[in-house]
């Protein structure tokens, strides 16, 4: 089975029930503080694998006026996200690049690419489609992480990660694929989001005091953090 049967049939949805939508409030302020910080003027945005669509759906009360719209392969993340569709935010069962043309501001790239096979050629064959790209990847690549193992090889198992980054070879991956870095800052994820895991919870604290001490050393060493990367 590919990767890509894994979300066309029911084994995520079934290892995944949720499609992680409960996090979509915390990374849609993120995606918010980055374009705010940076000042971007947009007419619309368009995420690619937009899962149930709750990303989008809470863009569009940050930024009324703005046309927004997903795509998404798995047919039971489509379905959740078209029975939330409202104007101005459409969904579409589409393979992005296979099955449409357009052009947009500004798009969307939230825990996307380390489920893609070849991400390389993904990469590049979507930098063209916008003006700017907005990336969440996860920093899975940690000194504690490698020590134990297992929790990569559990992110390969249960929500299909295939590639594993740290922040310098996330950036120099897209540098390479012709992409020119804005602005990018860490996500706490392990900090920040509710129900995690007990040892997620027994590592806060020496995740806050590391991080206040050093942050690309903090995250390189114990790990529990994403990246949010502007690009064009």
């Amino acid at each position: 089975m590919t990767m890509r049967q894994i979300y066309e049939t029911d084994l995520y949805s079934n290892r995944n029930p949720t499609w992680h939508e409960e996090d979509a409030p915390w990374k849609a302020s993120h995606i918010e503080k980055i374009i705010h910080r940076n000042q971007l003027s947009f007419k619309n945005i368009c995420e690619v694998g937009c899962g149930t669509g709750d990303i989008l759906l809470n863009l569009s009360n940050a930024f009324p006026g703005v046309d927004l719209c997903g795509f998404e392969i798995a047919p039971q993340a489509y379905a959740r996200a078209k029975a939330k569709e409202r104007d101005p935010v459409r969904f579409f069962l589409k393979d992005f690049l296979q099955d449409s043309e357009d052009h947009y501001d500004i798009i969307l790239l939230i825990d996307v690419i380390e489920h893609v096979e070849d991400y390389n050629a993904f990469l590049k064959a979507i930098k063209s489609r916008s003006q700017y790209k907005i990336f969440h990847v996860p920093l899975d690549l940690s000194v504690q992480s490698l020590l134990r193992g297992w929790p990569i090889m559990n992110l390969r198992a249960n929500v299909g990660h295939l590639h594993y980054f740290y922040k310098d070879s996330i950036l120099a991956t897209l540098k390479d694929c012709g992409y020119r870095i804005i602005d990018h800052h860490y996500t706490a994820s392990r900090l920040e989001l509710p129900n995690q895991a007990v040892t997620s919870r027994l590592m806060r604290l020496p995740r806050r005091l590391c991080y206040a001490a050093n942050r690309d050393l903090a995250v390189r060493v114990l790990g529990g953090y994403s990246l949010m990367i502007l690009a064009s």
